[in-house]
C-alpha cells in the first residue's frame, strides 16, 4: 500500500543521513540528543535591526489605521447586518475608534471620552451592526492578502508554512472557558487561551478563543480548514502542547504537513509496520509495530470524516474531540491512532536526521513567539486583563487584536522596505539573507493609548 511505500522510503532516508550530522546518536540501543542546533544570526543582523528600529517613526494607532486602509481599503469590509442600511453620522471615525476601543481593552466608555464628536452611543451602534467575527475576518483577510503581494513578504517565506498556539490573559469574569492556570498566575487567578495561527511571513490567518485546560491540540486543525486568505499553507509546526498522534494522522489525510516541536523526543515510542525488516541501528528505534490492518479496515470511515473537515460539517476541534475522547475499544479511534503513529514515526526519523527541517520549526516557532509581544502592547488598559465572561465579546476584542496585528504588520513592512531601500541607496549591501531575520513587528514606535484623533479637532 501508499502507507507502506512511503514509511521504508522515510525510513531509508533516515538510515542514510543518521549520524551525518551529530544531533542524534544510537548509545547502547537508546537514542542520545545533543542540544538543539542554535539558529545562526549573522552578525550583520543585529547592527541592521538597530538601525531599522531607529528609522521606523512613531505613530498613534488611529492613524496607522488609516493609513493602512488608505492603501488596502480594508473598511469597505464593515459592512451592516442587512437591513439597516443607513450610516450613522461621523461612520469613519466611529467605526476606527470601536476598533481601537475592543483591540486596546478600552471599551466604548473610555474611549468616548478620548475621543471628540464620537458618543457612546455611535460606538456602541457600530459594534453593534459593523463589527462582528465575519466583518472583522475579511477585513483582516484583505490586509493578510496584501501584505503577502508586498515584495519583502517574500523574503520571510512563501505563505505556506504557518504556526499556531495559545497566549494567555487574565479574565475577572466568570465565563464557561475561564480555568485556572497555576503556571502563570498562581492558583487564585483565571486564565483564557487566545489561540492564534500565523504565516510565516508573520501574518494571523485565524483566531479562537480556547480553555486553558484542554490540550491545544484540539484547535490545530480549526485554522487551518478555516483560512479564508490567499496563503496556501501546507506546512504547520506547534510546539508539544499542539501535537497528538490522532492530529498527526488527520493532517497527513488533508493534505498539511505536519512538524511539530515534541518535548522529550528521545523518550519517544517509534513504530515500524513489519515486524520482519531489518533497519539496521535504527532497529533499538522502532520498537512498536503499527497495526496496518485496522487501518485499511476502517479506510472508507477515515475518508468520512476527512470529507466531513473538508466541508466543515462540523468544527474540527469537535470531531478530534470525539475521537480523542472515545473508548479505547473505539476502531475507527484506534485507526486514526495507529496510522498517526506511522506518520508520527516518519516525521520524527526525519526530524532527527534533517537539519533543516529542525531549523525551519525553530524558526517559525520563534515568529509566532514573537508576535506574541505585540497583542500585550497593543492590549493594554485593564493592564491587558478581560473583565467581561461574555463569549462574544471576548471573540471581538480578540479578533480585533488580531487585525490590529495585520494592521502595524502591513504597516512595518512598507515603512521597513522604505528604510532598506534607502539603505541600498547609500551603498549598503543588504541581502535578502540577512533581512529575513529582522523582525517585520516592531511595536515599540506604535503609540496605542492617550487621546485619539488630535489633528482631526478641526476637521467634523
Amino acid at each position: 500500500s501508499a502507507i507502506s511505500t512511503q514509511f521504508h522510503e522515510a525510513v531509508s532516508a533516515a538510515q542514510k543521513r543518521f549520524g551525518l550530522d551529530n544531533f542524534a546518536e544510537i548509545h547502547n540501543g537508546r537514542l542520545k540528543l545533543k542540544r538543539d542546533d542554535k539558529l545562526d544570526v549573522p552578525d550583520k543582523v543585529n547592527q541592521l535591526q538597530k538601525v531599522i528600529d531607529a528609522h521606523m517613526p512613531s505613530i498613534r494607532i488611529e492613524q496607522l489605521l488609516m493609513e493602512v486602509d488608505q492603501m488596502t481599503h480594508y473598511s469597505r469590509h464593515f459592512v451592516p447586518i442587512q437591513y439597516h442600511q443607513s450610516r450613522p453620522k461621523n461612520f469613519y471615525k466611529s467605526l476606527m475608534a470601536a476598533i481601537i476601543s475592543q483591540a486596546t481593552n478600552l471599551g466604548v466608555v473610555s474611549m468616548s471620552n478620548s475621543v471628540n464628536g464620537v458618543t457612546v452611543d455611535m460606538l456602541r451602534h457600530i459594534l453593534q451592526y459593523y463589527i462582528r467575527e465575519e466583518t472583522l475576518i475579511n477585513a483582516s483577510a484583505e490586509i493578510v492578502n496584501q501584505h503577502h503581494e508586498l515584495p519583502l513578504s517574500a523574503v520571510y517565506g512563501s505563505g505556506t508554512l504557518s504556526s499556531s498556539d495559545a497566549q494567555r490573559f487574565k479574565i475577572r469574569a466568570d465565563s464557561l472557558l475561564a480555568s485556572y492556570y497555576p503556571r502563570y498566575y498562581g492558583y487564585y487567578e483565571k486564565a483564557i487561551g487566545i489561540y492564534t495561527h500565523v504565516s510565516d511571513q508573520y501574518s494571523v490567518f485565524s483566531t479562537k478563543i480556547i480553555s486553558c485546560s484542554p490540550r491545544e491540540a484540539l484547535y490545530v486543525l480549526d485554522g487551518l480548514l478555516e483560512n479564508n486568505t490567499i496563503l496556501k499553507i501546507r506546512e504547520h509546526t506547534t510546539d508539544t502542547h499542539g501535537y497528538t498522534e490522532i492530529v498527526f494522522a488527520l493532517c497527513h489525510l488533508l493534505g498539511f504537513y505536519f512538524m511539530p516541536r515534541i518535548r522529550d523526543l528521545k523518550d519517544q515510542q517509534l513504530y515500524r509496520i513489519d515486524k520482519s525488516v531489518d533497519y539496521g541501528d535504527l532497529n533499538h528505534l522502532l520498537t512498536k509495530t503499527a497495526d496496518l490492518a485496522i487501518i485499511e479496515e476502517q479506510w472508507e470511515y477515515m475518508m468520512r470524516v476527512v470529507i466531513s473537515l473538508k466541508q466543515k460539517t462540523a468544527p474540527a476541534h469537535v470531531i478530534v474531540q470525539r475521537l480523542t475522547n472515545s473508548s479505547p475499544s473505539d476502531r475507527l479511534t484506534k485507526a486514526f491512532t495507529n496510522l498517526g503513529r506511522i506518520i508520527k514515526t516518519e516525521y520524527i526519523l526525519r526530524y532527527l536526521t534533517d537539519k533543516d527541517l529542525r531549523q525551519t520549526v525553530q524558526r517559525q516557532l520563534n515568529k509566532g513567539e514573537y508576535r506574541h509581544k505585540l497583542p500585550r502592547w497593543i492590549f493594554f488598559a485593564d493592564q491587558g486583563e478581560f473583565t467581561t465572561g461574555d463569549y462574544e465579546e471576548i471573540m471581538n476584542k480578540a479578533s480585533s487584536l488580531s487585525f490590529v496585528s495585520n494592521a502595524i504588520l502591513y504597516w512595518n513592512t512598507i515603512k521597513i522596505n522604505d528604510v532598506v531601500e534607502q539603505l541600498r541607496q547609500q551603498g549598503e549591501d543588504i541581502d535578502d539573507k540577512t533581512l529575513s531575520h529582522i523582525s517585520l513587528l516592531p511595536y515599540k514606535h506604535v503609540l496605542p493609548n492617550g487621546t485619539y484623533f488630535i489633528e482631526d479637532e478641526g476637521k467634523g
